[in-house]
């Protein structure tokens, strides 16, 4: 756009202001035309963001849907491993009390029979 304001009803200056109306109109013609260029510019760019924007919410429901699933799998994974925690620790437990039978039940058979003779 030029410093000058436009003025609807320029003033008739002598020698060619035919001339000069009409360089004048040809101005704000191409001014319009730029305008209007700009305008479908950023129409197009609009358009084009918003299928960007579609296909980033297509994938952010892809993502939320996999992590969901994940969740659900480490969820049952977590549970499988305190199972097989457990089941260990009981077998432990078993095992040490086993192990006690084993050397405090002889022991006591043998000390009772010891003590006889």
């Amino acid at each position: 756009m030029s410093d000058r304001l436009y003025d609807p009803h320029p003033s008739q200056v002598a020698g060619g202001s035919q001339g000069a109306g009409i360089s004048r109109t040809q101005a704000v013609h191409d001014e319009i035309d730029s305008a209007m260029k700009q305008i479908e510019k950023n129409i197009q760019l609009t358009s084009q963001r918003g299928e960007r924007l579609d296909e980033i919410q297509d994938k952010t429901d892809a993502l939320a849907g996999q992590a969901s699933q994940f969740r659900r799998g480490a969820n049952r994974v977590r549970k499988q491993m305190w199972w097989k925690d457990m089941k260990m620790r009981m077998c432990i437990i078993i095992g040490i009390i086993v192990l006690l039978i084993v050397i405090i039940v002889p022991s006591v058979i043998y000390g009772k029979g010891h003590k006889k003779n």
